[in-house]
């Protein structure tokens, strides 16, 4: 069976780094953007590192029906699709403690990061069952960090752990031959945080290629949460 990934957020960032390194190891690779432009400059310099891409899906996860169209256009035209990669989210403002935080902030971070995640999840459920596939979220931790806690993106980033157990829990109990997993791919240097490159922070070709090794193990992972960088407790 072919190795075909689904990338979502792979014109950028860990998203652009998980593509890569997957490329590099084999599999397929289908770009999930949503700017042509970004996603055409992604694609080719994937295609310069070696990567075999096999396009790019324009989604926009706040918007229900550009992930019913993406679907559409994955089923039609990646039906072997077995690794779903939910990676594309927002930051929120990260600038602002809770007591600060809009509500509206709170709803467009959640509404990406978790129900538009969720609603592309669920849709391509019936396709990964069919290819005995796995899901693999890019998350945070639930329990939060003294050091690091923006309200809005670890609240959506909670919901979205909550969704993985859920699912993993279900498939087990019906026999579904789905595997569902977390990972946290530990402090990465990206635009999401303003580029930040404190001690102890990765950079995404790291990042990329330890993920790509967890992707390559041969092992079941379903309903774990793996930490590939955990974030190390100042003392």
């Amino acid at each position: 069976m072919a190795k075909i990934v689904f990338v979502t957020g792979a014109n950028k960032g860990i998203g652009f780094g998980i593509a890569k390194h997957l490329g590099k190891s084999g599999w397929q690779v289908v770009i999930g953007a949503r700017d042509e432009e970004r996603a055409q400059k992604a694609i080719n310099e994937l295609k310069s590192a070696g990567v075999d891409v096999l396009g790019w899906v324009n989604l926009e996860l706040r918007n229900l029906a550009s992930i019913e169209q993406a679907v559409k256009e994955v089923n039609e035209k990646y039906p072997e699709l077995t690794l779903l990669v939910n990676n594309a989210g927002i930051p929120g403002d990260m600038s602002v403690d809770s007591e600060h935080t809009e509500l509206s902030d709170i709803k467009e971070t959640l509404d990406v990061n978790f129900i538009g995640t969720f609603a592309l999840t669920k849709a391509l459920i019936p396709l990964l069952t069919k290819n005995q596939g796995r899901i693999a979220n890019v998350t945070v931790p639930s329990e939060i960090s003294p050091y690091w806690h923006p309200l809005a993106y670890v609240a959506s980033k909670a919901a979205q752990n909550a969704m993985m157990g859920v699912m993993a829990i279900e498939f087990q109990q019906s026999n579904t031959p789905v595997e569902v997993f977390s990972v946290h791919p530990g402090p990465t240097t990206t635009d999401l945080n303003g580029n930040m490159a404190l001690p102890g922070f990765h950079d995404i070709e790291t990042v990329g290629e330890k993920f790509a090794e967890l992707i390559n193990d041969g092992k079941n992972h379903q309903g774990e949460f793996i930490e590939l960088y955990p974030i190390v407790k100042e003392d």
